[in-house]
This record gives structure tokens, C-alpha cells and sequence, in this order.
């Protein structure tokens, strides 16, 4: 598909890339970089936690946008070197900064960010694949997600 997309034979597509399990690689930290680049292009002028609602809304909207690259995002743990882990570790840092602001502990950033990585990339990935009825919206469930989330973070201040 990815040869027929860019009007090539698919023989041609190993040229540049050594396998399939290559092309993956350079996809999945493609689509980190850019989903970087959308989550912190989110929080310019924003803190606190209008900055984590800002940063759940651009994964969610760079994930539902891009389905075939989210999926691929998620194999990231398949490949071990510098490269790969830098492409999806940098976002992860500024939540954490973002966090800490907010007073909440070291320990419970941790717990937080698994938590933020579970709820959305499981959210994202149940819309993309058709895992949700029209009723309520997937967005009102979203937002609903994300509120419960943002209270629930506001518990661990200053603990």
C-alpha cells in the first residue's frame, strides 16, 4: 500500500529500507517525533493542568488522525536502541516536568504517566478500530475520560 501511495514498485521500497521490520522502525519514530511535536506545540502559553488536558487532546487528535502510524507507534518496545527509545521517551520528560509543577511526587508521576499512556492509547485505539458506539459521543467519553483523570491527579498534590 505505502508503494502504491508513493507510485513505486514495492521492490523498490527495500532500497531504502533493509526489511519490512525496518520500515516499521523508521515509522514508529516518525510518528513519535510528530506526535511530539503536536503535544508540545499544545502547551505553548498554557500550565499546570490546562497543559495536561492540552497535551491528552493533541494525542488524542494526532492518534484518531493517524491510525495506521498509531498502531505502528505502539511496537515500539519491540526495538532496543538509543534511537528508538529517545523517539518516544522526550514527550514523557515534559509530562513528567508538567507534573512535578502541579507539587505531585516523583513516585506518583510515574504511576500517572502509565495511567495517561493506558487510558489514551487505549481510548484512541478502541475508536480507531471501531470499538465504540455513537452513543454517547467518543469525544464526550473523552472528555469525560480526561476530566475523571485531571481530578484524580489533583488528590496527589502536595502528597
Amino acid at each position: 500500500m505505502l508503494a502504491q501511495e508513493l507510485d513505486i514498485q514495492s521492490p523498490s521500497l527495500y532500497y531504502y529500507f533493509k526489511s519490512l521490520d525496518d520500515l516499521k522502525r523508521e515509522v514508529m519514530i516518525y510518528g513519535w517525533k510528530k506526535m511530539e511535536t503536536c503535544m508540545l506545540d499544545a502547551v505553548i502559553g498554557v500550565s499546570g493542568y490546562d497543559a495536561i488536558r492540552a497535551m491528552c487532546y493533541a494525542f488524542y487528535d494526532y492518534a484518531v488522525k493517524n491510525p495506521g502510524i498509531f498502531d505502528i507507534m505502539l511496537i515500539y518496545n519491540r526495538y532496543n536502541d538509543e534511537k528508538t527509545a529517545e523517539a518516544s521517551s522526550k514527550l514523557f520528560v515534559v509530562i513528567r516536568k508538567i507534573m512535578v509543577s502541579l507539587n505531585i511526587s516523583d513516585a506518583a508521576c510515574g504511576h500517572l504517566i502509565r495511567t495517561m499512556r493506558s487510558l489514551f492509547q487505549g481510548f484512541a485505539l478502541l475508536i480507531n478500530h471501531g470499538g465504540f458506539s455513537d452513543h454517547p459521543s467518543a469525544e464526550e467519553s473523552f472528555e469525560f475520560s480526561l476530566d475523571l483523570f485531571i481530578e484524580g491527579m489533583k488528590t496527589l498534590e502536595g502528597k
